[in-house]
C-alpha cells in the first residue's frame, strides 16, 4: 500500500537539510582556506589530515550504518541518532573554529583532533537522516519530492555560506578573521540544532521491511549487503565521481577567483550565489521533469551540463576574467546540472535499498546510505587533498601574484578535473545501473505483494 506524506512532514524533513548542509558548507568551503591563509597551517599537513580522517571514515561510516539498522526504539531507528549526532556535531564545529591561542605545533594537533571528531559526529547524524528517505514513502513521485526538498534547502544553505560567508565573517569579526569565523560557526551550530529538532519532531518512518523483521545486522551481514547488492556499488561509483567534481570546484573556487581572475569577493559571491539559485531552481523543477522525461535522459543531461559550464568558464577566464555576468552564466549552467544530480543520486540510492530487499531479503537503509555519507566526506577530503597538496608543486605563494604556470595549474584543478569527473558519472551510469523504469516497477510490485501477504497473514493470526 502506498504511503502518503503531508507537506508539513516533507518541509520539516527538508529543513533538516538546511541545517546539516549549513554546517557542512562552512567546513567544506572555508576550513582549508581558514587553516592555510588565516591560521598559517602547512598546506601539506592539511592535505594529510583530510585524507587520514576519511580513511578512518571508511571503517566508521558503515559501522554507524549497522548501529542504526540495529536500533529499535519507540521513536524509530533513525530519529534518536539524528538528534544525538546533531548536538555532538554542533559542539565540535564550535571547537573546530574556536579562537584558541596555541603554538603552531599544538594548534595543528588540536585542529587535527577536532576535524576527525567533526567527521565522526557528522556521520552519527547524516546516515540516519538520509536513511529515512526510503522509509518515509514508497511512492515514486513522493520519493522524488522528499529527495528534492531537503536538497533544495541544502542548496539554500550553500548559497548563504558561499555567497555571504566572507561578508558575514567580516561583519562578525571586523579585521579579526579568527574571531569572525568563530562567531560564524556558533551561529551556524545554533541554526543546525533548531532545524534538526523540527525534523525529528515532525516526521515519522512509514515504510518498514517486509521480510527479515527483527534480525540483527552483523558485521558479516553488513559486508554482504554492500558487496552483493551490485546496484549499491554502481551508485557508490556515481556518487564518488559526482561529489569529487562538485566539491573540488567548490573548495578551489576561492583560490581561483582571487589568484586567477584577480577579484575574490565579488566574483566568488556571484559564482556561489548563482550556483545556489540555479540548484534550487533545478531541484524545484525535478519532480515535474521526472514525471515526463525518462530517468536515463535526465541523468545524461545532468552529467553533461557541468562539462559545458566548466568549458565556458575556461573561455571566460581568458576572454574576460573579471566579467561578473559571464561568471554568473557559467555558474548557472554548471549548477543546474548539479542540482538535478543531487536529487538523482538520492533517488537511485533509495531504489538500491528497494533492490537490496528484493534481492537479499532484508531492508538495510542505514548501511546502504552510509556509503553516501562516506562518499560525500571522502570526496570533500579528496578535493581538499588535491587542492592543498597541489599548491606547493604548482608554485603557489599565499597573498602574492602567481606565475603563469601556477595559474595554469589552478585552471586544471578548478575546471579540467571536475569536467572529467562529471563525464565519468555518465559512463558508470550507462554501464552499470540496471534499475530502469520497467525493472524497478517489477521490484516494487514484488515488494508490495510481499507486504500485502504479510498483512493478510497477520490479520488472520498466522
Amino acid at each position: 500500500m502506498k504511503q502518503t506524506l503531508t507537506w508539513r512532514s516533507k518541509l520539516s524533513f527538508g529543513m533538516g537539510g538546511f541545517g546539516k548542509d549549513l554546517i557542512y558548507a562552512i567546513v567544506s568551503t572555508y576550513l582549508m582556506k581558514y587553516l592555510t591563509d588565516v591560521r598559517l597551517v602547512d598546506p601539506m599537513f592539511v592535505a594529510v589530515l583530510f585524507v587520514a580522517a576519511r580513511i578512518w571514515d571508511a571503517f566508521n561510516d558503515p559501522f554507524m550504518g549497522m548501529v542504526v539498522d540495529n536500533t529499535r526504539s519507540r521513536w524509530g531507528k533513525f530519529r534518536p541518532w539524528i538528534l544525538i549526532g546533531t548536538l555532538l556535531n554542533a559542539i565540535v564545529l564550535v571547537l573546530l573554529y574556536l579562537d584558541v591561542d596555541l603554538p603552531a605545533g599544538q594548534y595543528a594537533v588540536y585542529v587535527g583532533i577536532m576535524y576527525v571528531l567533526w567527521g565522526m559526529t557528522y556521520t552519527i547524524m547524516d546516515i540516519p537522516y538520509w536513511s529515512m528517505v526510503p522509509a518515509l514513502t514508497d511512492d515514486e513521485n513522493e520519493r522524488s519530492q522528499v529527495s528534492a526538498i531537503p536538497r533544495f534547502f541544502a542548496s539554500m544553505a550553500w548559497l548563504v555560506v558561499g555567497s555571504g560567508g566572507l561578508y558575514i565573517v567580516k561583519y562578525l569579526g571586523g579585521e579579526d578573521q579568527v574571531l569572525g569565523f568563530s562567531r560564524f560557526a556558533i551561529a551556524v551550530a545554533l541554526i543546525f540544532v533548531v532545524t534538526i529538532v523540527l525534523t525529528v519532531t515532525q516526521t515519522r518512518e512509514r515504510v518498514v521491511a517486509t521480510s527479515g523483521t527483527g534480525e540483527k545486522t552483523t558485521p558479516k551481514r553488513m559486508i554482504e549487503v554492500l558487496v552483493k547488492n551490485d546496484q549499491v556499488l554502481v551508485v557508490l561509483g556515481i556518487a564518488l565521481f559526482f561529489n569529487m567534481a562538485y566539491q573540488l570546484s567548490n573548495s578551489f573556487a576561492l583560490y581561483y577567483f582571487e589568484y586567477v581572475c584577480g577579484v575574490k569577493e565579488a566574483l566568488y559571491a556571484t559564482y556561489t550565489g548563482v550556483a545556489g539559485i540555479a540548484q534550487m531552481a533545478a531541484l524545484a523543477a525535478f519532480p515535474g521533469i521526472s514525471k515526463k522525461i525518462r530517468k536515463g535522459i535526465v541523468f545524461a543531461v545532468s552529467s553533461l551540463l557541468p562539462v559545458a559550464g566548466f568549458a565556458a568558464l575556461l573561455v571566460a577566464g581568458y576572454v574576460a576574467p573579471t566579467n561578473i555576468l559571464l561568471v554568473g552564466i557559467c555558474s548557472a549552467i554548471v549548477n543546474i546540472g548539479i542540482g538535478f544530480m543531487l536529487v538523482l543520486v538520492t533517488v537511485i540510492l533509495a531504489e538500491a535499498v528497494d533492490y537490496g530487499e528484493f534481492k537479499l531479503g532484508t531492508r538495510n537503509e542505514s548501511i546502504v546510505f552510509s556509503t553516501q555519507t562516506f562518499v560525500v566526506k571522502f570526496a570533500g577530503a579528496f578535493s581538499g587533498f588535491i587542492a592543498a597538496a597541489s599548491l606547493n608543486p604548482i608554485g603557489f605563494v599565499p597573498n602574492e601574484v602567481q606565475s603563469a604556470g601556477t595559474i595554469m595549474g589552478m585552471r586544471v584543478i578548478m575546471i579540467a578535473l571536475p569536467a572529467v569527473l562529471s563525464v565519468l558519472c555518465l559512463v558508470v551510469y550507462k554501464r552499470g545501473y540496471r534499475l530502469n523504469d520497467e525493472f524497478y516497477h517489477h521490484v516494487l510490485a514484488v515488494l508490495r505483494g510481499q507486504e500485502a501477504r504479510t498483512a493478510n497473514e497477520e490479520e488472520k493470526g498466522v
